[in-house]
């Protein structure tokens, strides 16, 4: 369900495929070639949601913000089944695993990777191709190397062929 809320209308960039049971409410811009997943909860009542081009959000993530505060998801990002992003900024390839909870003012770098479950605290910051796990996130001292990338580029790729495929399928 898109709604529009306060004045406000979600814009939702071309290819994007939103799930029937997912709901983009308000001050939400969503970029090109998106996958919004069922069961998932994009509310931008409060603050303004920001999500890039060729992101997935998962089936039954919730993405919010804090009153006249922003979250903002970068391009290619995976937020993984029922992760929360609340008031955060998470940069271009991040990976934030199934579960996990990235809260207020919190960062996630570039190709970073926030490990199923994990919780990222308040204005954390997880550096560009690091990977944290835990409650709380503790960095790794293993990065993010060049053959993950590899394999998730095409993971992710997947999704934006997935919203193409749901389009195709509805004719």
């Amino acid at each position: 369900m898109i709604n529009n809320f306060e004045g406000h209308t979600p814009m939702i960039g071309a290819g994007t495929y939103i799930h029937p049971s997912a709901d983009v409410l308000g001050n939400v811009r969503i970029g090109i070639k998106c996958w919004i997943g069922p069961g998932a909860r994009i509310r931008g009542d409060y603050g303004k949601i920001v999500i890039g081009d060729c992101t997935s959000i998962e089936d039954n993530c919730v993405i919010h913000a804090r009153p006249d505060e922003q979250t903002i998801i970068g391009d290619w990002v995976t937020v993984g089944h029922g992760a929360i992003v609340h008031n955060a900024t998470v940069h271009n390839y991040a990976l934030l695993g199934m579960g996990s909870i990235t809260s207020d003012w919190a960062t996630v770098g570039n190709w970073a990777v926030v490990g199923e479950g994990t919780v990222v605290r308040q204005n954390q910051e997880i550096p560009a191709e690091h990977i944290a796990v835990g409650t709380p996130a503790r960095l790794l001292e293993k990065k993010v190397s060049d053959e993950f990338k590899a394999q998730w580029k095409h993971f992710k790729e997947v999704y934006v062929d997935l919203a193409k495929r749901y389009f195709q399928g509805l004719k």
